[in-house]
């Protein structure tokens, strides 16, 4: 089996400690002396990074659905790297990926006067709020991110958004609001599903509200873990997120 680097993403709500573990674990890696690169997306150096910046700033409107694809092709401008990195046995981490965009954008909702409970689709999570229905389809938000490389590994940063509304720095960008976030959180855990049964790549939950040095051994451990098995040869080539989606897609236009 060829060796390579290991893909890791760590993800979650905003203020729940994503970027500040990613700097300590890219720090980790730089000081085991393992070959590694540390990837933010959004990535608000691009041309299309500029224009997300200016949105989740608050300093523009976009379309919903075209902030969306804007995110969506924010990842893919660097989607051919981050296979060249692995490839060449670097370990990619990203701080986001394309879970948080699904997750963000499918958790939108029209504004009502009154607003009924219902239940994510395809969550087992009761709602603790009350929410409208979608602007944008769950699956219709997925579709853009389909054959984009898969993590090998993703660690959730699980925090309840009334601890995390109470870190410095919450509500400076446009989607950090306790609502949205309760939302969020909601889409995050049916994405997780989805990816296990999916089987590719792990997804582990680990507890954002814990002590800050608790949560970067916990990720370490796991990290570590996932290294290992990209020297060894135990991860394989570079998979693709959803590939059964796209072979379907195939399939069916070949019958069209």
């Amino acid at each position: 089996m060829p060796r390579r680097g290991a893909f890791v993403v760590i993800e979650g709500l905003d203020r729940s400690g994503k970027s500040t573990q990613a700097s300590n674990l890219i720090q980790r890696l730089d000081d085991a002396q393992i070959p590694s690169k540390l990837i933010k997306f959004p990535d608000r150096s691009t041309p299309i990074g500029k224009l997300i910046d200016s949105y989740l700033r608050s300093e523009t409107e976009v379309d919903d659905h075209a902030i969306h694809l804007l995110f969506s092709a924010n990842r893919w401008e660097l989607a051919s790297s981050i296979v060249k990195d692995l490839e060449a046995g670097i370990t990619v981490l990203c701080d986001r990926y394309a879970f948080s965009g699904i997750a963000f954008s499918a958790s939108k909702v029209a504004p009502s006067d009154a607003p009924k409970p219902v239940v994510a689709e395809g969550s087992s999570i009761a709602p603790t709020h009350q929410t409208a229905p979608p602007l944008l389809p769950y699956s219709w938000c997925r579709s853009p991110d389909v054959s984009l490389p898969a993590p090998d590994l993703t660690v959730f940063l699980d925090i309840l958004p009334e601890i995390a509304s109470k870190r410095a720095g919450y509500g400076n960008e446009r989607y950090e609001n306790q609502e949205h976030q309760e939302r969020v959180r909601e889409l995050f855990s049916r994405i997780s599903e989805e990816v296990e049964a999916e089987g590719v790549g792990r997804w582990v939950v680990l507890d954002g509200g814990l002590e800050l040095k608790e949560v970067e051994e916990a990720i370490w451990r796991e990290v570590r873990e996932a290294v290992r098995e990209g020297v060894e040869g135990e991860l394989g080539g570079v998979k693709r997120l959803w590939d059964k989606d796209r072979e379907g897609a195939m399939l069916e236009a070949l019958y069209i």
